[in-house]
This record gives C-alpha cells, structure tokens and sequence, in this order.
C-alpha cells in the first residue's frame, strides 16, 4: 500500500508539472534538421571537424524544452529549401532570410534573429567605401550564393538591378565567397553583421566593413507548408528569448567567437 501510495503521489507530481508547463511536450518526437555547415558563427564545422554554432546551441536547448530529439542532415544551401518543401525534412537551418517568396513554399518560425546587411571587403580596400563608390566602378567585383538575400541586395541595392549582372560572381558556398574575397578575385562581399562580424574580428585585419549598413533581415527557421512543429518551436523561441537563452548564445557568438574555434 506505501508503495502504490508513494507511486501515485510521484504520478500526480509528474502530471502536474506537465501540467503547469507553459511548453508544449513533444514526447520524444525525433526532428530530422537539415542544415549547410557553411555559414559561421550560425553553423560550420570546427578545426576538429565537429559542427557547431548558434544555430545548433539553439536548436539543442530547443529539442530540451520541448522534449525532442534532433538528427542533422546536411545539403547544400541551392537544394534545401525545395528539400525541405518537399518534405524531406522537418526543419531547415542555415540564417535563412524570412520572404514572402519563401514563404509560399515553405513555412517559416518566428524571427529568431534580427540582422544588418553590411559591406564586406579586404582590410587594405581603399578604392571605395560604399555602396555607390563600389556601382561607380565597373572594375570592381562582389561574389554571392545565388538566390540568397545578399545576392539580392547585390543586385538590387548596390548595382543596377540586372539579376544576370557579370560583376557578381556567383559561388556555391558563404565561405567560398569571403575565399574569393581574400585571395583577390573579388572586391566585395555581402553578408549579414552577424557573419561579417566574426570574420572581421578573427581576421587579424585582413578584413573590414564598409560603408552604412544596407537594411535589416530576420531569420527563421524553414518547414514543410502545414508542418505541426511550427507552433512549439515557436513557443520554444519565445520561452528563451523571455529569459536571457537569446542574449546569452549572442554574446558566446557574436561577441566572443573567434572563426576557427
């Protein structure tokens, strides 16, 4: 009788602390999470080879709020949003710009994220120092990931609105552009202060920013239209913010990260 005494008081602890939850628990729910391991400090692989970064302490912390399990997938940034529409993942992670056109096949989480695009360059550029000096000079040269939101900005805020524009160079991969950009292939790069900071700071001056920030974009994390996970995701979101999580990843991040580390 002690026994099943003490076992129901333990159930009716247990239930009501589900209870008084203000997350909603997923009961172990596995979400698969596809992501490019190319854009650092959201996600990259470290010197040892491990993938880590904002995007994955956030997601980890919230996988423990709601009771979830995560398994990374990984696929380039061209494939992952038709994937990810498609239904071959659950989630998709790589500082993904909330759009309108996006979000007609896709559905996107709230703004985790709020960022600045910013001017990228070599840390001895001195033949412009904005948007127009750079439009102003047909020698010069930016690289960008096709379909992504700097090459857009490229596009439509630093040239002349010509999608097919041969000043833009176009590159696979984030860390493939600032490469180009480094070694003198090209003169410019587009990316949000997020990103741009962490390289400046770990670049021993070989790189800078430049120039007035040209706008503001949120990032979201991707689903299948319809999918069941937006809504505790979501909460999960919310719940962190509230309580410092956000500020605290943005500061180990953004602040004190280091590329490389």
């Amino acid at each position: 009788m002690k026994l099943f005494v003490a076992l129901t008081a333990a159930a009716l602890i247990g239930a009501q602390a589900q209870a008084e939850s203000h997350l909603p628990n997923l009961d172990g729910q596995e979400i698969v999470v596809v992501t490019e391991n190319a854009y650092p400090p959201l996600q990259f692989m470290n010197d040892e080879g491990v993938a880590v970064g904002w995007e994955y302490d956030a997601m980890a912390e919230i996988a423990k709020r709601l009771n979830a399990t995560v398994a990374y997938e990984n696929i380039s940034w061209d494939a992952m949003i038709p994937a990810v529409s498609e239904g071959q993942y659950d989630l998709g992670m790589t500082g993904i710009t909330i759009r309108d056109d996006r979000a007609e096949v896709v559905d996107f989480s709230d703004s985790y994220m709020t960022s600045e695009m910013v001017m990228l360059v070599r840390g001895d550029e001195d033949r412009f120092a904005d948007a127009t000096s750079f439009a102003a000079n047909a020698d010069l040269m930016m690289a960008a990931q096709p379909g992504t939101t700097p090459f857009y900005v490229g596009v439509y805020d630093v040239l002349d609105g010509d999608e097919a524009n041969p000043r833009i160079q176009l590159m696979e991969t984030f860390g493939a552009t600032v490469q180009a950009l480094r070694t003198g292939d090209v003169d410019l790069v587009l990316t949000d202060g997020t990103a741009g900071n962490g390289y400046v700071a770990a670049s021993d001056g070989a790189l800078k920013i430049v120039g007035e920030k040209l706008g503001t974009e949120d990032f979201g994390f991707i689903f299948p239209k319809g999918s069941d996970l937006v809504a505790p995701i979501n909460a999960a979101i919310a719940d962190m913010a509230a309580d410092g999580t956000m500020d605290a990843l943005n500061t180990k991040w953004f602040l004190d990260f280091k590329v490389g580390e």
